[in-house]
């Protein structure tokens, strides 16, 4: 099986990153709104699980997964860790449930090659996946956005 293997990675992440932004936005419209947690429902398919995980006043940081049931207990996959750049309007995979964070793998910044090969995969199977759960049709309303209300 082949690999897409852009000459200009750098640029290509980076486009990759802009395009994941805005296809996030589009699956999940209230993804500002939310505080805690979400759901976003298909027709015949497994529910998405969105978790704010931090929030500061140029990042955001979420972890998105499907929901599987196995044995009666939620099996949750593949659960991709997501910083969102609000300024630069950029998403980009921090780490997903099959692979480490790109900070633990890479210690050594000499490594870029091998780093920009790893994010690259990363980011390029948010994008596919992103496309996938638009493709089904997903639903994120507003009513199913839990937010946290401080009395």
């Amino acid at each position: 099986m082949s690999q897409l293997n852009p000459v200009n990675k750098s640029f290509c992440l980076e486009q990759i990153c802009a395009a994941n932004y805005q296809k996030l936005l589009r699956l999940i419209p209230h993804l500002f709104d939310c505080r805690d947690t979400a759901i976003g429902v298909a027709d015949n398919s497994s529910a998405l699980h969105l978790e704010v995980l931090e929030r500061s006043p140029y990042t955001l940081t979420i972890l998105l997964s499907h929901s599987f049931k196995r044995n009666l207990e939620e099996f949750l996959e593949p659960a991709v860790t997501i910083r969102l750049y609000l300024d630069l309007q950029l998403a980009e995979v921090i780490s997903d449930h099959a692979r480490a964070a790109v900070a633990k793998v890479y210690r050594n910044p000499g490594l870029s090659l091998e780093i920009m090969n790893y994010k690259w995969r990363l980011n390029y199977f948010l994008q596919k996946w992103l496309e996938h759960c638009l493709n089904k049709n997903y639903r994120f309303s507003s009513e199913n956005i839990e937010t946290t209300v401080i009395a």
